[in-house]
C-alpha cells in the first residue's frame, strides 16, 4: 500500500536524524543490496539480531525487475514484522528522472550518479544534473547522494588482481570534494580513497590519511562504496574518522551464490529451490551481514 506523503516525510525526517546520529556517534549504516525476497530477509534478521539500523538498496537493475513500489512495500513489511529501524536507498540512480521516481515512491536515501549511465558527463553537467535532484528532494526531506564523477571498479567477481596505481588515479581530492558538495548541496558524498566496486582476488587497501582530510574538508555526510572484500579493521577506523555508510554488495551476492550451488550438489532430487534458499542460504547471507554490521559500530543503535 502506497505511503501516504505525511509517512513519507515522517520516515526522511527519522532517517535524516539517524544519519545525525551515526555521525555524532561514530557508526556507519550499512547499505545491503537488495536482490530477491531472501536476501532482504537475511539483512533483516541479522539487523534484527543486532539491533542495528540498515540500508537496503536497489540500483536500476533490481528496479526495473521488482519496481519501486514492490520494493518499498516488502520493506515495509518486514519492517513491521522484525521491528526494525530500516530504510530505503535508490542506489547510482544513472538519471534525474529515475531519482525522482525513487525519492515520489518514498525513498528515504537517493543516489544521483550522472556518470554511471555517461562517464564522459562533464563537471558541470553532473553538478547541474544532482542540483535538480537536490532540489526536487526537499519535496519529501529525502537525503540525497552523489558523486563528483565515476569512480573505479565494476560489481562482479574479478580474477585480476587490483592495480592500486590505475585505482588512485581515481581517487578523491579533498578541495575538490569540497568545491563539489559546496555547488551541489548534497547530504552525502561518495568518496572513492581506495575503495572500488567488486570482489577481487586481493584484500582492498583503503587510504585513511585521505579520508581524514576529506572529512576536515566537508561538512556533509560521507560514503564508502565497494566495500566488499575489505578488512574490517579499515571499517573500523573509517567510522571513527567519520564514515556515516558504507556498501555492501558483492560479497552477499558471492556467498549467496556459493552456498546455493552447494546446497543443489547435495540435494539433487529436491525440487524446491525455495526450500533450498530459505533454509541455507538466507541464513549463510545474514551472516556476512551480521560481521558487517559489527565492523560499522552499529550494533544496537537502532531506533524502534
Amino acid at each position: 500500500m502506497p505511503l501516504t506523503l505525511n509517512q513519507i516525510r515522517d520516515n526522511c525526517a527519522k532517517a535524516r536524524a539517524s544519519m545525525q546520529r551515526a555521525r555524532s556517534e561514530h557508526w556507519a549504516f550499512g547499505a545491503f543490496n537488495l536482490d530477491d525476497e531472501p536476501t532482504l530477509r537475511a539483512v533483516a534478521l541479522a539487523a534484527q539480531h543486532h539491533k542495528a539500523p540498515v540500508l537496503v538498496e536497489v540500483s536500476q537493475g533490481e528496479v526495473d525487475d521488482i519496481g519501486l513500489d514492490n520494493v518499498r512495500d516488502m520493506v515495509d513489511n518486514f519492517k513491521s514484522q522484525y521491528g526494525l529501524e530500516i530504510y530505503v536507498n535508490l542506489d547510482h540512480s544513472p538519471s534525474v528522472d529515475a531519482a525522482k521516481a525513487g525519492i515520489d515512491a518514498g525513498f528515504e536515501f537517493i543516489h544521483i550518479d550522472i556518470s554511471q549511465a555517461d562517464h564522459d558527463a562533464t563537471r558541470d553537467e553532473i553538478i547541474e544534473r544532482t542540483k535538480e535532484v537536490v532540489e526536487y528532494a526537499k519535496f519529501t526531506g529525502a537525503i540525497v547522494e552523489a558523486e563528483e564523477r565515476y569512480f573505479f571498479g565494476s560489481s562482479n567477481f574479478h580474477k585480476e588482481n587490483i592495480d592500486y596505481e590505475e585505482v588512485k588515479k581515481y581517487n578523491s581530492k579533498p578541495d575538490e570534494v569540497a568545491d563539489f558538495v559546496q555547488k551541489t548541496g548534497i547530504d552525502t558524498c561518495a568518496v572513492q580513497i581506495g575503495n572500488l566496486h567488486g570482489k577481487y582476488p586481493v584484500p582492498k587497501i583503503l587510504d585513511l590519511e585521505l579520508l581524514n582530510n576529506i572529512r576536515n574538508a566537508i561538512n556533509c555526510n560521507i560514503s564508502l562504496h565497494g566495500g566488499s572484500d575489505t578488512p574490517g579493521h579499515y571499517f573500523i577506523e573509517a567510522v571513527k574518522i567519520g564514515v556515516s555508510k558504507v556498501n555492501i554488495n558483492s560479497d552477499m551476492r558471492y556467498v549467496y551464490r556459493q552456498t546455493l550451488d552447494k546446497v543443489l550438489k547435495e540435494n539433487p532430487e529436491e525440487i524446491s529451490v525455495a526450500k533450498l534458499i530459505s533454509k541455507d542460504v538466507v541464513l549463510a547471507v545474514s551472516a556476512v551481514v551480521e560481521e558487517k554490521l559489527q565492523n560499522f559500530n552499529s550494533a544496537g543503535k537502532a531506533v524502534v
